[in-house]
């Protein structure tokens, strides 16, 4: 006898993409892990937000140089206690980098971050206006 099942096409394709990501590793390419992150602005602020979970905040470190913002991340090698083998791998690993390209407006000079429940928040102030000023023009 026959028996009728429910086409579930998005678990599929989750299975699918599965499938792809551990044939990608298997060959060299990843895993592509990097932190998850919003990126907006305030009337006064560019902020980015970053979820590293499992890492502490002396794990990470910021820098900036010509507007790009560089977020890294290096986790401490804890002790295996068995082997694992995975179905599938998608927390963060025990190193990540990840570059923003701030607008010109940014000013990179003020920026400050602040580390609460695994979130880094990154706030760079957006430079004042300035307005046209004249040149004179001398010998």
């Amino acid at each position: 006898m026959t028996t009728l099942t429910k086409w579930m096409p998005f678990r599929e394709l989750d299975t699918m993409e599965r499938r792809m990501q551990r044939m990608l590793e298997d060959i060299g390419f990843g895993p592509f892990t990097v932190p998850a992150a919003d990126f907006y602005e305030t009337d006064r602020d560019y902020v980015i937000e970053l979820e590293v979970p499992g890492f502490e905040e002396k794990e990470l470190g910021i820098e900036v140089s010509d507007h790009t913002l560089t977020v890294k991340g290096e986790r401490k090698a804890e002790a295996e206690e068995e082997q694992k083998a995975f179905r599938f791998h998608e927390r963060l690993e025990k190193t990540f980098e990840r570059q923003f390209y701030l607008p010109p407006e940014a000013d990179t000079e003020h920026a400050k971050a602040t580390f609460a429940k695994g979130v880094l928040k990154v706030l760079t102030p957006k430079a004042p206006e300035t307005a046209p000023r004249k040149v004179p023009i001398g010998s």
